[in-house]
C-alpha cells in the first residue's frame, strides 16, 4: 500500500482528457497508517465508522471500465476526514457512532493535516486543473440503518448538493427512472457537509454528483460493478443534459 494519502485510477502516464468526467472518493479506505494507533477493536474497522464501504471498488470500475479517472483516498476517515475543511473540530475525531478513538485523544492533528489532508487536496485540485472536467463524480455509500438511532433509511442511493443542484436534479430524475429509490440530499445534506465539492467543484463552477449508495448494495465486488455501471450510465446522461458550458 502506497505511503501516499490517495491513490489514482486511469491516468496512464498521468494523461487524462480534458472536459470529461472524474471522481473522488474520500472515504474509501479503513487504512491505518503503522506509527498511528487508535485503540479500538480491530472489528470496527470494517465497519462505516472507518470506510465508506465498497466504494473504492467503484472508483476503480469507473476509471478502469468506463474510462472516468478517479482518486481515491488510502486513509481512514479515522485517522482524518478527508471530507472536513482544516479547522473542522470533527476533522479527528475523538468518538463516532458511540465510541471513543482513545488514540485521537490529543493528536497532533496539525501533523495529519501536512501529512494526509493537504497533500490529498493539493492532488485533487491539481487533477481537476489539468483534466478541467466538465462533472466531478464524489463517491460515498451510506448505512442502511443509522447507528445513533435505529432509523431505517429507505432510499437505494441518495444526491447531495449545496448550492449548486444542477447536476443532481437530472441524476434524481435519471435513477428514478431506474426504479430506485432516491434521496434528495438524503441521508444526509449537502448544505451542511460538502467540503470536498465545495472546494474542488462549486468554487471552480464544476457541476458535479455527490453519490450516496447504500452499503448493503454494494458490498460485494459483482455489486460494485454494477454500481459503477449505473453511475456512469447516469454521469453520461447528467452531461448531456447539462450541454455545452
Amino acid at each position: 500500500m502506497t505511503d501516499a494519502p490517495f491513490l489514482r485510477f486511469g491516468t496512464p502516464q498521468g494523461r487524462m482528457t480534458r472536459g470529461g468526467i472524474i471522481a473522488v472518493a474520500d472515504h474509501a479506505s479503513n487504512r491505518v497508517p503503522d506509527d498511528i494507533e487508535l485503540g479500538i477493536p480491530a472489528e470496527l474497522m470494517d465497519k462505516h465508522i472507518a470506510i465508506d464501504i465498497g466504494t473504492a471498488g467503484i472508483a476503480e470500475r469507473l476509471a478502469r471500465k468506463h474510462g472516468i479517472p478517479a482518486q481515491v483516498a488510502t486513509v481512514s476517515r479515522l485517522v482524518i476526514d478527508l471530507h472536513r475543511n482544516e479547522g473542522d473540530d470533527a476533522l479527528v475525531v475523538t468518538s463516532s457512532d458511540g465510541h471513543t478513538i482513545p488514540g485521537n485523544i490529543g493528536a497532533d492533528v496539525e501533523r495529519r493535516i501536512a501529512e494526509y489532508h493537504r497533500p490529498y487536496h493539493e492532488a485533487f485540485a491539481e487533477m481537476v486543473a489539468e483534466a478541467r472536467p466538465a462533472l466531478i463524480l464524489a463517491i460515498h455509500s451510506f448505512t442502511p440503518i443509522m447507528g445513533s438511532t435505529g432509523e431505517e433509511r429507505p432510499w437505494d442511493v441518495g444526491l447531495l448538493y449545496n448550492q449548486d443542484d444542477s447536476a443532481a436534479r437530472i441524476a434524481i430524475d435519471s435513477f428514478t427512472d431506474m426504479g430506485f429509490t432516491v434521496g434528495d440530499n438524503e441521508p444526509y445534506s449537502g448544505k451542511q457537509l460538502n467540503a470536498t465539492m465545495d472546494r474542488h467543484a462549486e468554487a471552480n463552477g464544476i457541476p458535479y454528483l455527490t453519490i450516496e449508495v447504500r452499503q448493503d448494495l454494494v458490498a460485494r465486488k459483482s455489486h460494485q460493478a454494477v454500481w459503477a455501471e449505473r453511475i456512469a450510465q447516469v454521469a453520461q446522461q447528467v452531461l448531456a443534459a447539462l450541454g455545452p458550458r
